[in-house]
C-alpha cells in the first residue's frame, strides 16, 4: 500500500467571527482561494497534478454552500479538471478531509490531493445548516442529547475540575499562543488575507487576549447556568451520569474555545506524486481514525479514538512526542490530560484555540500544520492531532516527520 506524505500546510489567520471581525467581508469561498492558492504558489506545484481537493465545512449553506470545494478550486484557477468534495464531520471536518485525502494516496487511486477546511462563522452562523440531531425527539432523547457547554460542564463535574482549574488552563492556552507568535513560530504557515487590490486585511490571528489573567477571567458569568437548570438540560446530564448530583457549570467564554472565521489547507501524496510535483516530504502520515463515544459527555471522543489511533499504528503513547488536541473547552483538554496520564508539557505547546479560535471546518487541518511545524522546530518526531466531534465522537491523525 503507497505512503501518504505531507508536503505543506498553510492557513490563514483566525479573524473575529463578528460583524466587526477583520475577515467578515470576505466569503467563505475566497478565505479558501486564498489557502489553495498558496499551497500551489508557494510550492510551484501545477494544479493539473492536483487530483482532489477536499475541504471540511460543517454549515455548506448559502454561499458556503454547494459543494464549496470545487468552486474554491475553480475560482483560485485549478481549472476545470480538479475536481472537489465537502465534508463534514462538525469539528473534525479539517482533519478528516486531510484523512480522507491521505486515504485516496493510500489506496493507490490518487498521487497528489489537498485535504483542509474553512468556515466563515460570522457569516454564516454556528449551526445554521440544522440538523436532526437536537431537534428529532426520537434521536436526542434516548440518546441523551445535550449542547456542547453542558456537556463540557458535565465532564468538569464528573472529572473533579473546578472553575479555577478551568480558567488557568485558558490562561495558559493564551500566554502559549502569545509566546508562539511573538517568536514567529506560525510565520511560515500563516499566508495573509488580501483584498482584490493586494492590500493585506489580516496576517495575524485577532481573537487572542494575551493579557488575560485569573482575575480577568473570574468577573465572567459561567455561560451554560440557565440553559442548563431553565432549559432542563442538566437534569438530562444526570440521567445520563447519575454518579453526578449536580451539574456544576465552570465553562463561559474566556475559557472555551473562540468564534472565528478561517480557512486551511494541507498537501498530501504519495511519493511518486511529490517526485511528479517537485516538491519534497514533510511528515508521512502513520494511521487515522474516527469513533463514537458516550454521547452525553460527547468531548471525551479524544480519549477514545487516540487509544484505537494507536493501536492502528502499533504504537504507545510515549511513542509520541507531541499531542494537539483542539481546545474545545477547558475541560476537554484537561480530561484528556488526566485520562492518558500526560506531561501537559507535551500537550498543545503552542496555544489552541481558547486563544487563537476555533473556525470549525478548518480547525483540523490548521492543527496539523501547527505541530508539524512544531515537530520541525523542536527536532522531534511524532505527534499525534486529535479533535471533540459533536454527536459524541472523535478522530485522530498519527504523522511522523521525515
Amino acid at each position: 500500500m503507497p505512503e501518504a506524505y505531507i508536503y505543506d500546510h498553510v492557513r490563514t489567520p483566525r479573524g473575529r467571527g463578528k460583524a466587526d471581525g477583520s475577515l467578515h467581508e470576505v466569503t467563505s469561498v475566497d478565505l479558501s482561494v486564498t489557502t489553495l492558492g498558496a499551497i500551489r504558489d508557494r510550492n510551484g506545484v501545477d494544479p493539473v497534478l492536483i487530483e482532489d481537493v477536499v475541504l471540511g465545512c460543517v454549515d455548506p449553506i448559502g454561499e458556503a454552500g454547494g459543494d464549496i470545494a470545487r468552486a474554491a478550486a475553480l475560482k483560485a484557477g485549478f481549472g476545470k479538471d480538479t475536481p472537489g468534495v465537502q465534508i463534514n464531520r462538525f469539528c473534525a471536518s479539517g482533519l478528516d478531509a486531510v484523512n480522507l485525502a491521505a486515504a485516496q494516496v493510500m489506496s493507490g487511486m490518487k498521487d497528489l490531493a489537498i485535504g483542509g477546511g474553512v468556515e466563515s462563522m460570522s457569516r454564516i452562523g454556528m449551526s445554521a445548516s440544522g440538523g436532526a440531531w437536537p431537534v428529532d425527539p426520537g434521536i436526542a432523547i434516548p440518546n441523551y442529547f445535550l449542547p456542547q457547554g453542558i456537556s463540557a460542564d458535565l465532564i468538569a463535574t464528573k472529572y473533579g475540575f473546578t472553575r479555577d482549574d478551568c480558567d488557568a488552563y485558558a490562561v495558559q492556552s493564551q500566554k502559549r499562543a502569545a509566546a508562539a507568535w511573538e517568536a514567529g513560530r506560525f510565520a511560515k504557515s500563516v499566508v495573509p488575507v488580501k483584498d482584490v487590490n493586494g492590500l493585506t486585511i489580516l496576517a495575524r490571528d485577532e481573537h487572542m487576549r494575551p493579557s488575560t489573567d485569573m482575575q480577568s477571567l473570574g468577573q465572567l458569568k459561567a455561560a451554560f447556568v440557565q440553559m442548563g437548570e431553565m432549559g432542563g438540560f442538566d437534569a438530562v446530564a444526570i440521567a445520563a451520569h447519575p454518579d453526578v448530583e449536580e451539574v456544576k457549570h465552570v465553562h463561559h467564554a474566556g475559557n472555551s474555545s473562540g468564534i472565528v472565521d478561517g480557512a486551511s489547507a494541507v498537501l498530501v501524496g504519495s511519493k511518486a506524486g511529490g517526485e511528479a510535483a517537485g516538491v519534497k516530504p514533510r511528515a508521512r502520515i502513520r494511521a487515522f481514525a474516527s469513533i463514537g463515544s458516550d454521547l452525553a459527555l460527547m468531548l471525551t471522543g479524544p480519549i477514545d479514538v487516540t487509544e484505537l489511533v494507536l493501536r492502528k499504528a502499533g504504537m504507545t503513547k510515549d511513542d509520541i512526542d507531541l499531542f494537539e488536541i483542539n481546545e474545545a473547552f477547558s475541560a476537554v483538554v484537561l480530561r484528556y490530560i488526566q485520562a492518558l496520564e500526560l506531561d501537559p508539557d507535551r500537550v498543545n505547546v503552542n496555544g489552541g484555540a481558547i486563544a487563537m479560535g476555533h473556525p470549525l471546518g478548518a480547525t483540523g487541518a490548521m492543527v496539523l500544520g501547527t505541530v508539524l511545524d512544531e515537530l520541525e522546530r523542536t527536532g522531534k518526531q511524532t505527534a499525534l492531532v486529535t479533535l471533540c466531534v459533536a454527536a459524541g465522537m472523535g478522530t485522530a491523525t498519527i504523522i511522523e516527520r521525515v
